[in-house]
């Protein structure tokens, strides 16, 4: 017993594998098809008839040698290795692989023994053997396949295995939209998985060359064009959308073509969400509001990213928050020294330690609960830690919110940034990232007027010369699915029954996903030399009421019809429509097409670090009037918009804002 336990530790060192018991059947199948590969190859040379000393004689002297030499060349590629019911093309090189170098071999041995064999039975070997071996791994496979249409595998009798396979009648007929790389997989993931109770009947897609062709047996039936037609014809249940990165206009076309053929639908994740972890290709969700924004996905130069970030430690401040969270999970791809999440809000930031944790469990994740508005916290904080990154995502947002509160608007906006730029001069870091908003142009609201303020700061600490930190910040709109943003909102006014309520019917927005503003977020940050405001390209701006109608829709009702939208009336502080860059700042374009560079050519205070205490000293007092006439000091400027860069609408109707008294 001691000996075969020291035998088989001895072969673990040695051999990186063990076959398991179902390894040895399948390795005893092989002797006997290779045995048989063997014989048959002079079978076939020799007219079937072997009955001769000399080829009796050879075969008995050099089968064993044959089976050995396939054998040891079978397990050197790995093909004991494999998981049988998903054998595929690797499985299927490997095989050639050894087949080839065992024969080669095989002749060289033959011709030292100098037995009869003539050239061609080592070709005919060969081929018997490839048909053989790889024959007996496609049928396992296809018995699993088979298995797992028909259920449990133990069911499965050698008959059924042989009979023609029945479609489950519960088993929704499904039409996959993209016979591309993500349909593809789709269906093979259908194949495999008996949980996922489909029968895909069909293929659409609009590349002429796929039309009428077959994929894993499932027909191309037209173009996209035809979907109500075929959804018809076919007695369609659902419409699985396999194009991650279809434009805008292709989706919503194809949204509004399931909704007229009264079918269900639903999405393939983008590559973005299968890349973070967050879901497989296998999976399918319904049709986001995102899905129908179209915006091309984002192109990152990951070598400026990487001498950022890698090795580096991070610190991310509203760390839990919608674009903190988010920025967390895109900088631990890239692998930092530490990432330190810094946070307030107790609950969200244990969530997004769990989370991180479970999917990056190499990253050093160090979870502070801290205040920005707490010097002492941040000291002890960056003292422990030692960031050579800060990217600041903490701050107050709610326009209508802070209207009512502006004196805690101040505090943390203002005052909390002014505490971080300290720390970090202090403790000379190599960069510091302000996450900004579009609301800090030509600000009408507390709250812009306070990120603003914000801006302000990062370019003075930007502009000392004596500072080894690179200062930037970095501006955008909205970005849908963040706390307070209106897709969350609208959804839930429609799950009680509507209304629906937007503002105002003309008011706009710009908009793009959180993943997209956080990517872009790195990018600019590694860019930076100091000094810049990066503006992220937003597209063209957004009708609210557009967005209120498509929501409706996504959520299998008609707007006005089965749901109502109600016009409320615009909120305190808030503008008909937002811009990106203001009148005296000047638009540079970056080496990146989704990023633009601005540099501030505007009022800076001298005196700027003397007006910030006073309008803290007055949040004391909760005075909202004097607060409002220190902001609108330090703020207000005319307008004059030169935007045509960035929103690629062209110049805007000049207008006057000044911040709301």
């Amino acid at each position: 017993m001691v000996g075969a336990l020291k035998m088989k530790s001895w072969l673990k060192t040695h051999f990186a594998y063990l076959p398991s018991r179902n390894s040895f059947i399948i390795i005893a199948a092989d002797v006997v098809l290779i045995a048989t590969a063997y014989i048959g190859a002079f079978l076939l040379r020799l007219n079937f008839d072997i009955n001769y000393p000399s080829v009796l004689y050879s075969i008995k002297h050099t089968i064993f040698l044959v089976i050995l030499i396939k054998m040891f060349l079978f397990y050197f590629f790995n093909m004991y290795r494999g998981m049988w019911r998903y054998t595929g093309i690797v499985d299927l090189i490997n095989l050639l692989k050894a087949a080839t170098i065992s024969s080669l071999l095989i002749t060289f041995a033959i011709f030292q023994m100098r037995v009869f064999s003539p050239r061609s039975i080592v070709i005919i070997d060969w081929c018997l053997t490839v048909i053989l071996i790889g024959g007996l791994r496609l049928f396992i496979r296809w018995y699993y396949w088979h298995s797992s249409l028909n259920g449990d595998r133990s069911s499965s009798t050698w008959s059924q295995l042989f009979s023609s396979i029945k479609r489950n009648p519960r088993a929704k007929k499904l039409l996959i939209v993209g016979a591309g790389d993500a349909g593809e997989r789709i269906l093979r993931g259908i194949r495999v998985n008996s949980k996922m109770n489909y029968e895909p009947i069909g293929f659409l897609d609009d590349d002429p060359r796929k039309v009428k062709k077959l994929l894993h047996g499932i027909p191309v039936l037209g173009d996209t064009t035809v979907l109500p037609e075929v959804a018809l014809r076919y007695d369609v249940d659902e419409v699985l959308i396999a194009i991650p990165f279809a434009t805008h206009k292709k989706m919503r076309q194809i949204v509004e073509d399931c909704k007229k053929a009264g079918v269900d639908f639903k999405i393939v994740p983008t590559l973005t969400e299968i890349i973070d972890g967050k879901i497989s290709i296998n999976s399918v969700r319904e049709v986001a509001y995102r899905d129908l924004l179209g915006r091309e996905p984002v192109k990152l130069d990951e070598k400026r990213i990487v001498n950022t970030l890698v090795g580096k430690s991070i610190l991310v401040t509203g760390a839990a928050g919608s674009i903190g969270s988010e920025l967390c999970r895109q900088i631990a791809r890239f692998k930092p020294e530490r990432l330190v999440l810094y946070e307030r809000a107790e609950s969200p930031l244990y969530d997004l330690e769990l989370e991180l944790k479970h999917h990056f469990p190499d990253l050093l994740t160090i979870p502070v609960l801290g205040d920005v508005q707490n010097t002492e916290e941040l000291f002890k904080t960056f003292s422990s830690y030692h960031p050579h990154v800060v990217f600041h995502a903490a701050a107050y947002k709610h326009v209508p919110m802070m209207e009512r509160h502006p004196w805690e608007a101040v505090k943390n906006n203002i005052g909390g940034t002014r505490n971080l730029l300290q720390i970090s001069d202090r403790f000379r870091i190599e960069r510091f990232v302000l996450v900004s908003t579009d609301k800090a142009v030509n600000p009408s609201s507390v709250m812009g007027a306070t990120k603003k303020v914000a801006e302000q700061l990062v370019q003075l600490y930007a502009s000392r010369t004596k500072s080894r930190t690179k200062y930037m910040v970095v501006r955008f709109g909205n970005v849908l699915g963040s706390v307070g943003s209106v897709v969350p909102l609208f959804r839930k006014q429609i799950r009680q029954g509507g209304p629906v309520t937007v503002t105002h019917p003309e008011i706009t927005r710009y908009f793009m996903s959180i993943p997209e503003a956080c990517q872009l977020i790195l990018q600019a940050g590694a860019m930076g030399s100091g000094g810049e405001i990066f503006v992220l390209n937003m597209g063209k701006p957004i009708k609210i009421l557009d967005i209120a109608e498509d929501v409706i829709r996504l959520s299998g009702f008609e707007p006005y019809e089965d749901i109502e939208i109600e016009f409320i009336g615009l909120r305190p502080g808030e503008k008909l429509h937002e811009e990106l860059v203001g009148s005296d700042e000047e638009v540079i374009v970056s080496d990146h097409e989704k990023i633009f560079v601005i540099k501030g050519n505007g009022q800076k205070l001298e005196t700027m670090e003397e007006e910030i205490d006073k309008i803290l000293a007055v949040c004391s007092l909760q005075d909202a009037g004097r607060i409002r006439e220190h902001l609108k000091r330090l703020t207000f400027f005319t307008y004059k918009p030169d935007i045509s860069l960035v929103t690629e609408n062209g110049p805007e109707e000049d207008k006057d804002y000044k911040v709301a008294n």
